[in-house]
């Protein structure tokens, strides 16, 4: 194939807006689409150069998988081994037990698998990018899926003639592109991360390399440009509420087609991506993006509080800086039989070397449980905190993907007393945190309960969570247990759920450093499920107001209600934030301020000061962690963290608690 300049300097429109998303610029929020560019080009490129070799009948499968090793896996597994040394000094064991796991999986080009599955409850803008050093390669997986199968479909498919294999390949992109419009409604996490729904921008490559195949590159400025702004202006306007890949996907795909097609060598558009900054960055661009999410990664586990713009725009320079250095050093080297490795048999033998070391050193990781014997056995039982968890978890508490189930749930009856059930316990993951505590305390005094938390579901009928797909079906689950709750003779209902977080929507900032990572999380009522809606619209807040203290007082008509209050949000990942300031000899505060609580209870608070029923009680969990004198919240004892994360209560938190939850119950039966 001929060389072709301004598909390199493309490259470099790909690799940069992704870095600086990840390093956190506000400008950048839309440039994960680099990642969508890169598949395009790579359909183009392969499928251009595997066309050419049928059609001079020197095209090998063995060859082809050669070459698709020498160019991914040196420098890939180069960045691999150098994050290990800096995981084992700077990560904890849980998170070198979820680094040691991505090690296996990266290994044998499934991490997008592993990613989804890990990312299933808070997806990928979660605390995961900013703390996983191999979270991006789900999209070297992706390629690598596609670099396995698509070569064998063309050779199958070639004796069915040239034009059929075209429409063959224009179908299969329909029926991906179809399922990805699909999936950001109906499971948003599989949507991001699996082949399925991604191939179609792959294969949107495929069908450019057909058509510049039978009529060439035309020069046209117009089109040429409108790609260009078809790229750039989703990079600045498209943020992590925008369904992706889907129908907006089109955007920035159909501008890198409109680039292959019309961006001939005499175009503006051509003469710019064709300059020796834009190709210089355009041929490291594989090294750019495997070093910036590592360093990006460790600088937030080194930190004590988020890393500053100025470090993150540093640490963006050293990934070009370091994608200079591999490209010259590994990639050049191992990327031609004439370099370091001349033999397809050393090529698979090496190969197999090092999957085989990443594995051993995976499988130890994750049986070991993160390798704790590098750290002091103080720092490993803080860290501990992160695992506890409430033992009735697997069986009571519904993933944001499952189907709502019918009562009675096998296991979740331990805590019937004579077939009674005057208690029944909903709420979200919260609940899921405390529940096993409370119903402990309500069974020592003979009260029997029934407890099912569903994660991210406010526990009321009447909202959904704008911010989850459709699969999420917290108002059918609300409504369930409700009907359950009367059928069993339920006399106290109680309610335990992030409400703060779903009324104002924005993550929580603790004002000294702990910011909560990840996007929006907000509900709104079930009638608007497809309207999409603005976390901070105030109209959104005050009808979500008016039903919540609707949807209590038509739960008071037959039922008494117990609203345990959110407890103190804590910014930081208490049981980490605490482990390293041991690890790193670095002085830790252990409280937030009170006042900022109030703050962000402020409007919650309002709504459910309206409500005057007798039957109505709420338990102020303020109370227990928090100290009116000094303003300030407990985020643990010297027995250990009240939290197992940045706002879910450990066991040892919800063992704080539950006596004052088991009180408040108790008076109103």
């Amino acid at each position: 194939m001929n060389y072709r300049a301004e598909i390199t300097g493309l490259r470099t429109i790909a690799v940069i807006p992704v870095i600086l998303f990840h390093a956190g610029f506000e400008s950048f929020r839309g440039g994960y689409i680099g990642v969508d560019v890169f598949f395009v080009i790579s359909g183009y490129l392969i499928t251009t150069v595997i066309v050419d070799d049928i059609e001079h009948n020197r095209f090998s499968i063995a060859s082809f998988y050669e070459r698709r090793v020498r160019r991914i896996f040196p420098a890939l597994f180069f960045v691999m081994c150098t994050c290990i040394p800096f995981a084992w000094m700077w990560m904890l064991p849980s998170q070198m037990k979820d680094f040691s796991q991505s090690l296996i999986f990266v290994s044998l080009s499934i991490s997008n698998i592993f990613f989804w599955q890990a990312s299933k409850e808070n997806g990928y803008f979660s605390i995961a990018i900013q703390e996983t050093p191999l979270l991006h390669t789900w999209s070297l997986a992706v390629e690598e899926q596609y670099y396995l199968l698509f070569p064998i479909f063309l050779v199958l498919a070639w004796r069915f003639r040239k034009h059929r294999v075209f429409w063959m390949i224009v179908g299969f992109a329909g029926i991906s592109f179809a399922l990805s419009e699909w999936g950001w409604r109906n499971s948003a996490t599989a949507n991001f991360y699996l082949a399925p729904t991604r191939v179609w921008e792959l294969l949107a490559g495929s069908i450019v390399a057909f058509v510049v195949r039978k009529r060439g590159v035309r020069d046209n400025n117009i089109l040429a440009l409108l790609g260009i702004v078809a790229i750039t202006v989703p990079i600045m306007t498209y943020d992590e509420s925008t369904p992706f890949p889907s129908s907006y996907s089109l955007v920035p795909v159909i501008g890198v087609m409109l680039l292959v097609l019309f961006a001939g060598s005499d175009t503006f558009v051509a003469k710019f991506l064709s300059t020796k900054v834009m190709v210089g960055i355009g041929l490291i661009s594989y090294s750019a993006y495997l070093w910036q999410q590592p360093l990006f990664a460790f600088a937030h586990i080194r930190s004590m509080k988020v890393p500053g713009q100025p470090l993150m725009a540093v640490l963006a320079a050293g990934s070009i800086l370091l994608a200079a250095l591999s490209w010259r050093l590994v990639e050049q080297p191992f990327r031609k039989k004439h370099g370091v490795i001349k033999s397809r048999t050393s090529v698979l033998f090496l190969s197999i070397t090092l999957l085989f070391v990443f594995s051993t050193f995976g499988i130890g990781g994750h049986i070991g449980g993160g390798y704790p014997s590098r750290l002091t056995s103080d720092i490993v039982v803080i860290d501990s905190a992160a695992s506890s968890v409430n033992p009735y978890r697997r069986s009571c508490t519904l993933g944001v993907q499952n189907d709502i189930i019918e009562h009675p749930i096998s296991g979740c009856e331990d805590f019937v007393i004579a077939e009674t059930v005057p208690v029944m316990l909903i709420g979200d993951s919260h609940l899921d945190s405390m529940s096993f505590e409370i119903q402990e305390e309500l069974m020592a005094s003979a009260i029997g309960s029934y407890s099912v938390s569903y994660a991210g579901c406010i526990g009321l009928s009447g909202f959904f969570r704008v911010d989850y797909d459709r699969s999420h079906q917290c108002h059918e689950f609300s409504q369930t247990m409700t009907e359950y709750a009367r059928d069993i003779g339920v006399q106290t209902v109680v309610l335990i759920s992030r409400l703060p977080l779903y009324l104002e929507g924005n993550r929580f900032d603790n004002g000294e450093g702990g910011v909560e990572p990840g996007g929006p999380v907000y509900i709104d009522l079930i009638e608007n499920r497809n309207y999409l809606t603005s976390w901070d619209s105030e109209e959104r807040k005050n009808r979500v107001e008016i039903r919540l203290v609707a949807e209590l007082k038509d739960l008071l008509t037959e039922f008494n209600v117990v609203l345990v209050e959110s407890v103190p949000e804590a910014g930081w990942t208490v049981p980490t934030y605490l482990a390293k300031g041991l690890m790193f000899n670095t002085h830790v505060t252990q409280n937030t301020s009170l006042d900022i609580y109030d703050v962000r209870n402020r409007r919650v608070n309002r709504a459910l000061d309206s409500v005057t029923n007798q039957k109505f009680v709420r338990v102020n969990t303020a109370n227990i962690f928090c100290s009116t004198y000094s303003r300030r919240c407990s985020l643990a004892d010297e027995n250990g963290s009240y939290y197992r994360d940045d706002n879910h209560l450990s066991r040892h938190g919800a063992l704080k608690l539950a006596p004052t939850v088991v009180e408040t119950i108790l008076s109103t039966l």
